[in-house]
């Protein structure tokens, strides 16, 4: 059965997100090893994607933690640059799939301010048919939740989305509840996808600047 909407996940499907590789980059593998193991940082982004204030949480956690202060202040000052690189091969299939009428829709864990963000320094992430992020509805993946929101804004059964999330629980989630669904490893893989769905040809599938045959 033909898929009627396409849904990507963003991070790590369309760009980037390691902030490991940023504070690797900005204070030492071994003094990031210890933050991440002293700092909550992962639960304080994961509140944020659930719709608090990124900048209250920051705040709270670096007042928590006086002696990672500007580190954990970096979260906020300097989260754009936890986002790289574009994946372009990616965002070439979420264009081709829109230049051949497929509705294009994303399924993100996202905070509200950092989607903000990120809509405008990636144009792509304007080309949505339809977002559904995590911070304007107050729950994130793989809450059963956020995934119901999607399905009641489309207008097709679940049998009939094509989803794709790097995270293998996300994965799961949405095959519980009867999607179609794709573990991104590699945008490689994923056009491979789209083309076993029906939605692509190999040479609308192939990465940008190579030859399909």
């Amino acid at each position: 059965m033909r898929p009627e909407i396409v849904v990507f996940d963003i991070g790590n499907v369309l760009i980037g997100w390691q902030p490991d590789r940023f504070y690797d980059g900005v204070i030492g593998p071994g003094a990031r090893q210890r933050l991440f193991a002293e700092v909550p940082l992962t639960a304080m982004n994961e509140r944020v994607d659930a719709g608090a204030s990124m900048q209250d949480e920051v705040q709270a956690l670096a007042r928590a933690h006086p002696e990672w202060r500007d580190e954990i202040l970096m979260w906020h000052t300097r989260w754009a640059d936890m986002v790289h690189p574009v994946i372009d091969h990616s965002v070439a299939l979420l264009r081709a799939l829109r230049g051949k009428g497929v509705p294009v829709w994303a399924l993100t864990n996202f905070g509200v301010e950092t989607y903000r963000i990120a809509q405008g320094r990636f144009d792509f992430l304007n080309d949505f048919d339809r977002a559904i992020v995590s911070g304007h509805h107050r729950v994130i993946k793989p809450d059963p939740r956020l995934y119901a929101i999607l399905e009641d804004a489309a207008p097709v059964p679940p049998e009939r989305l094509l989803f794709a999330d790097d995270r293998a629980d996300n994965v799961a989630a949405a095959i519980a509840r009867g999607w179609r669904a794709h573990h991104f490893t590699s945008p490689a893989g994923w056009a491979a996808c789209l083309v076993d769905a029906g939605l692509l040809s190999p040479e609308e599938a192939a990465a940008p600047g190579t030859d399909a045959t």
